[in-house]
């Protein structure tokens, strides 16, 4: 028993530590470049799709969230934001990168297409189209601060010498993290590029932390990802393997599966209504372990949208519920078609 409690905690404590230095490397990316989401915003509806797809593509809540906001203030359309929602995989995304890269590219590819697609089809209907006429400017904030200095040489000795307690707990962790990805305690049995990939990733995340200013580190990466994100990420991973682990081993879980899998495909989609990351990786770790096929875990992706829909449920009702909508008919049919092509 205490072998198995082992193993799940080393692959959540993986899984977890690669999303989090994701997080790390992708808000220092943002704050770096400053004003490039709304680079490209213009009357042509074809670059607003494309664009929402990009925003959607990212993995985390930061494409999503940015999308709503472009959306609050009418610089998007209605069909660009349900681009976004469907390309969109939440925090999702980087436990897929985690678990199966090659297939979450390929996942991360196909809903990106399809969300441009639903996108231009939505736009088609005025009702749809119309549905943000009411519609407030929302209050969720872009970064707007000046342009972070975030490499300063001249500064890094004196932040590394006068370190905060925060800056000393995330050097820590991160270094804790390399150096059992390195050693092979962690993703030991990954593919080589795999793990050279997650070590070029985590060492670089070591450096941001190490070198950063202050208030970015404060306010960026302790209060936003530290504080808001990484123990929900762990509970939610070590809880969804520890469960999925149990019931494949103890109950017949993979027969029941097989044998209703079109019920599995419609709760996939109904729970993929649910604004909030988490739910969505028992479908994960379902796919990973091979019980379910690809195409219940493309229609649940495309359900989805961890909890980028958040701001938009708390400024507009009806956007909200419009776009959960053509996103249960689109993650149906596409899932049903698949299902019945055996993808």
């Amino acid at each position: 028993m205490m072998a198995e409690l082992l193993s799940v905690l080393k692959h959540a404590l993986m899984i977890t530590g690669f999303v989090f230095v994701m997080m790390l490397v992708i808000e220092y990316v943002n704050v770096q470049t400053k004003g490039l989401w709304q680079k490209g915003i213009s009357e042509n509806k074809w670059k607003q799709y494309l664009f929402a797809a990009l925003l959607g593509a990212i993995p985390g809540c930061l494409g999503s969230f940015t999308a709503v906001a472009l959306y609050s203030h009418r610089l998007i359309s209605f069909g660009a934001i349900v681009t976004t929602m469907i390309a969109t995989s939440g925090d999702e995304a980087f436990v897929m990168l985690a678990m199966f890269p090659g297939k979450a590219i390929l996942l991360t590819g196909i809903i990106f297409v399809i969300g441009i697609i639903a996108g231009f089809i939505a736009d088609r209907f005025s009702f749809l189209k119309n549905s943000n006429s009411k519609l407030t400017e929302n209050k969720f904030p872009l970064h707007d601060e000046e342009k972070c200095n975030c490499f300063n040489p001249a500064l890094i000795l004196k932040e590394l010498k006068n370190a905060s307690f925060r800056r000393i707990v995330l050097i820590i962790i991160v270094a804790l993290f390399l150096l059992s990805v390195v050693t092979g305690v962690i993703a030991g049995g990954a593919k080589t590029w795999v793990k050279v990939t997650i070590i070029i990733v985590v060492s670089f995340s070591l450096f941001v932390v190490a070198t950063v200013p202050e208030h970015f580190l404060k306010e960026h990466l302790w209060e936003h990802i530290v504080k808001v994100h990484l123990l929900r990420i762990f509970l939610w991973t070590f809880g969804t393997l520890l469960v999925v682990h149990f019931l494949m081993n103890y109950i017949d879980l993979e027969t029941i599966i097989k044998t209703n899998m079109l019920w599995v495909l419609l709760i996939a989609v109904l729970v993929g209504v649910i604004p909030e990351s988490g739910p969505h990786l028992i479908f994960v770790t379902l796919f990973a372990s091979g019980s379910i096929p690809f195409s219940i875990l493309l229609a649940s992706s495309i359900s989805q949208d961890g909890h980028g829909m958040i701001p938009l449920l708390a400024e507009s009702k009806k956007s909200f519920i419009y776009v959960k909508l053509v996103n249960i008919i689109v993650a149906l049919f596409v899932g049903g078609i698949g299902y019945i092509l055996n993808f």
